[in-house]
């Protein structure tokens, strides 16, 4: 472990996690219908931070009805294009003004080190509200010249609007809990809707914190709105007939479950869900460069990044070096709580995801399976686990297979570069993908053939709020970032006028 040498809580996350909590709906805290409360853990020591209200169907109806009264006054839809723009950008100040209160409450709910809070979680978060807001006063629709043959003599102008599609679920995952709060949030405010949040269970506290900042920058009552809560209040905000578009993130099983759900009402939705995703080196690649790549897009966040690479497929002339360079690197990584900033390993998120992940890791051991770093409990309190690096893996091992969501990288050798091809395509899900090569034909050749929605070369898990981001076949459906997010929040009406 670490040493000690944590980073002090500011007075503004005391007093933040010592207040008893409600919902956040029609811009203020409340007290929830349901009569049931959650606890919210500290990852690093499995001490109990607070509680939170689990809301039943009742909280989220009065939450939708906030956001739908809200979106049908048009008390934000109405605003001019470039009054939202200007409100979004205040909003990004105002988090700017609370960045070290908000990463130091990412970390403490979610487990992660305040480095990556604080550069990621906060400093990527404020770009990208920046970057969205802009779209505000830049949506278009586009204008058509029409062959319409009747009457005889009659002339048309057709033209289209994009419009706003009206009240917004986001289900938010809890690897990245504000940030992605915001990926849906700011674009749907850009686009003119209102907007209703659910956070995970595991870790709500920054969402409810945002809801509040919303408010300080001018964002309205109803047009932002936080429900706290588990499965109930999921499923009774995915199938509720006030709302005109989800957007979730989250594991596979679950957004088809909401997919379905919608389908119902045939509310719009998109859904970004789990990855499998590998990385493909090919026999002329810096093997450093490829081991510290690897690093960073493996381990970040102990993992569970749903593009985190977990698949690496190594030509056999560079594999050893490979395969041992990441196996010292994990094995000399210290392990600590995300506030001391030295430590290069947190906690998981809970201690469910914890047994989830070490289920994983015992199904390895029992295959048979060459351990060269890792897979060993930690004697610590909190939900650590060490980072494995698994040797010569088969392409059938359920290691190689089922999305594991944490610090765990499985290595099998390659001979050519059809056959890592085929190992890298040989999945269900086609999130994200990685070739490591400096040969620009293969690159340019291999790229086209990989089945994911990002293809990263030379690098994996770098994101940016103008560049698209979505999966393949079981990964999921549409995309976020840019103007894809835009559009995904907005209905297309066409206009015909006869003169």
């Amino acid at each position: 472990m670490s040493s000690d040498a944590k980073v002090a809580l500011c007075e503004a996350v005391r007093a933040f996690v010592g207040r008893e909590h409600g919902l956040f709906v029609d811009g203020a805290i409340c007290l929830a219908h349901s009569p049931r409360r959650s606890n919210v853990f500290d990852p690093a020591t499995g001490n109990v931070l607070t509680t939170v209200p689990d809301a039943d169907p009742a909280d989220v109806d009065k939450a939708v009805a906030s956001a739908r009264a809200a979106f049908e006054a048009r008390v934000w839809r109405g605003l001019r294009p470039a009054a939202r723009e200007r409100i979004l950008l205040r909003f990004a100040d105002v988090l700017e003004a609370h960045a070290e209160e908000l990463a130091q409450l990412e970390t403490l709910n979610q487990g992660k080190s305040i480095n990556v809070a604080r550069a990621i979680d906060v400093a990527a978060t404020l770009e990208y509200v920046r970057y969205m807001a802009g779209w505000a006063t830049k949506i278009v629709g586009e204008t058509l010249d029409v062959s319409i043959p009747f009457p005889p003599g009659a002339r048309y102008t057709a033209f289209t609007r994009q419009e706003p599609v009206g009240v917004v679920a986001g289900i938010v995952p809890w690897n990245f809990p504000m940030m992605i709060a915001v990926w849906k949030l700011v674009p749907a405010l850009a686009a003119g809707c209102s907007v209703v949040i659910k956070p995970s269970p595991e870790t709500p506290l920054t969402a409810l914190r945002l809801a509040e900042l919303a408010i300080d920058a001018g964002i309205g009552p109803g047009v932002f709105n936080v429900v706290t809560g588990g499965a109930e209040c999921g499923a009774a905000l995915a199938a509720h007939p006030g709302v005109n578009k989800i957007s979730f993130t989250g594991s596979t099983p679950t957004g088809k479950r909401v997919g379905t759900a919608a389908v119902q009402n045939m509310t719009r939705f998109s859904l970004e869900l789990g990855g499998k995703n590998p990385a493909v080196m090919l026999a002329d690649i810096d093997v450093d460069q490829a081991v510290q790549g690897v690093l960073a897009g493996g381990l970040l966040n102990q993992g569970q990044v749903c593009a985190a690479v977990s698949r690496i497929y190594v030509h056999r002339s560079k594999y050893r070096k490979v395969l041992e360079g990441l196996a010292d690197s994990a094995n000399a990584m210290t392990m600590g709580p995300g506030l001391d900033p030295s430590a290069q390993i947190n906690p998981l998120v809970s201690a469910h995801h914890r047994a989830r992940v070490e289920e994983h890791l015992a199904r390895a051991r029992a295959e048979g399976l060459q351990f060269l770093a890792g897979g060993t409990q930690v004697d610590a309190p909190g939900y650590y686990v060490r980072p494995a690096v698994i040797a010569d893996v088969p392409p059938d091992a359920s290691i190689m297979r089922d999305e594991v969501f944490g610090p765990v990288l499985a290595l099998a050798p390659f001979d050519d570069p059809a056959e890592a091809l085929r190992l890298a395509n040989d999945s269900p899900y086609g999130l994200a993908a990685s070739l490591w090569t400096n040969d620009l034909r293969a690159a340019m050749s291999l790229v086209p053939q990989i089945e994911a929605g990002t293809v990263w070369v030379n690098c994996h898990v770098p994101l940016d709020p103008g560049m698209p981001f979505g999966g393949y076949k079981q990964s999921g459906i549409g995309r976020e970032f840019g103007r894809h997010a835009i559009e995904g929040f907005t209905e297309t009406k066409s206009v015909c006028i006869a003169y």
